[in-house]
């Protein structure tokens, strides 16, 4: 008899359908591209994060973290790792929340 290799799992088993590799729809720093946005994450910050959260339907204690950017690029199949999130979500904190309500409005659009 012949051992058998054992099963090695390179991907995490996810949630809901398999996600379509993407990119992110906007860049970092794409500010002019929704004004409002932009405007919302510069001087109201919390409330930003806290429609993130409701848009996402997630607890409200992860809305400006790097577990939320990671949850989001990780459902919707954007390349990128915790590390980058991590680096991201610190330096830039502002940028990133913009960017990621960029992305949910724009998805939200081409469902209608």
């Amino acid at each position: 008899m012949q051992a058998q290799s054992p099963v090695v799992i390179v991907t995490q088993p996810g949630y809901g359908p398999v996600p379509q590799n993407s990119n992110w729809q906007t860049s970092m720093c794409d500010c002019f591209s929704n004004c409002g946005v932009c405007f919302c994450g510069t001087f109201y910050f919390p409330c930003l994060g806290c429609q993130i959260v409701a848009d996402m339907n997630e607890c409200r204690l992860c809305g400006t973290s790097v577990a939320m950017r990671t949850l989001y690029h990780t459902r919707y199949g954007i390349p990128g790792s915790i590390c980058d999130d991590y680096l991201v979500t610190v330096c830039c904190p502002h940028c990133s929340l913009c960017q990621i309500k960029r992305e949910i409005d724009r998805r939200a659009m081409r469902t209608f």
